[in-house]
């Protein structure tokens, strides 16, 4: 193994270590205190998510019978998926409206489809005692360099319109705010006893990747976007969980066109998890290490490569792993949440 492979493993195994064992009602990891706990979710189309729920292969059908025992229990006994019933989901980016309701699959970028929201929402929900709220702020084809751009990245107007800079940003914080500044539309099950912004997850880089000049700032727009976020949501050390574009895997073929851009870029949204270079994030900012996840096209769907091949399994441990590492972080105390 590679010194950035072996990096890669240890910031996972760091923050993920509520996997190793199932947590019981009385052995949750962040204990109730009352409050709704929301979490947010963005990115680009595999933050959207493609993971394919039905057919073969590489379907959650073909996955919950040949590997029964991993996952076995996302089906009841006729075979439907099952319905969360303490984690709910709210997305108004999907498709140009609204649409909420009870985690479970269709929540990806169709009613076919997962995203990483399927997994983390089982995670975290799986881990705390209080019911969750999942805020779902994702847009196909968006780069972190120009539709995503936070204020202290570049000066530019106030967005109006998709497409202008920053309008991503912009909208990530109102829906935040649209959202929780009316939960009982959002939420009907709402029992007003407050909330909390606990964490946010971000998995996106597609349109920056091929891009050279977009690499090389995207570490500097992605740290400076956790700052930003931060400072608009007024959540000095709001826990973050920032899941690498890990397309292609660890063996790109070094005659591949973009090699470079693309290794480059994997590494840059990792490097704000690594406590020496970026000591002020230690203990709440979690790089996930996506490379692993990736399946063959034979064992998937879809030739979409932008995509994942549309494998469902590989979403599946994307959106876990950014549980497993956002629940890590958490639990440990190592992130003041914000009250509300």
């Amino acid at each position: 193994m590679n010194s950035k492979k072996w990096f890669a493993v240890l910031c996972l195994c760091a923050v993920s270590f509520v996997a190793a064992s199932e947590l019981s009602a009385a052995q949750k990891a962040c204990p109730a205190n009352g409050k709704l706990k929301v979490f947010i979710l963005s990115g680009q189309s595999n933050m959207v998510g493609f993971g394919q729920v039905k057919g073969s292969p590489g379907t959650m059908e073909a996955y919950v019978k040949s590997k029964p025992k991993d996952y076995g229990h996302l089906v009841d006994k006729s075979g439907k998926p099952v319905v969360r019933d303490d984690v709910w989901i709210v997305n108004l980016s999907y498709k140009g409206k609204e649409k909420m309701g009870w985690l479970t699959t269709g929540y990806g970028g169709s009613d076919d489809h997962i995203g990483p929201e399927y997994a983390f929402g089982f995670v975290v929900g799986d881990s705390y005692e209080d019911p969750v709220l999942i805020i779902k702020s994702a847009w196909g084809g968006r780069s972190l360099s120009h539709n995503f751009l936070s204020p202290s990245s570049a000066k530019y107007p106030t967005p109006e319109k998709d497409g202008d800079m920053g309008f991503q940003y912009a909208e990530v914080l109102r829906h935040v705010k649209q959202i929780t500044g009316n939960l009982k539309k959002y939420y009907p099950g709402y029992t007003g006893k407050g909330y909390e912004i606990v964490g946010f997850g971000w998995h996106q880089g597609w349109n920056d990747r091929i891009n050279q000049k977009a690499v090389d700032a995207y570490e500097k727009n992605m740290v400076n976007f956790v700052k930003d976020i931060r400072k608009d949501l007024g959540i000095e050390k709001l826990t973050f969980v920032i899941a690498n574009t890990g397309m292609g895997g660890w063996n790109i073929p070094t005659t591949a066109r973009y090699k470079k851009k693309v290794e480059k870029l994997m590494d840059a949204q990792l490097a704000l998890g690594d406590p020496k270079k970026y000591p002020e994030f230690k203990g709440n900012v979690a790089g996930v290490e996506t490379r692993g996840f990736q399946r063959s096209r034979e064992e998937s769907p879809s030739r979409q490569d932008y995509h994942w091949f549309r494998n469902w399994e590989t979403f599946y441990l994307i959106g876990k792993s950014m549980g497993d590492s956002m629940v890590g972080l958490l639990s440990g105390n190592m992130a003041k949440p914000a009250n509300r």
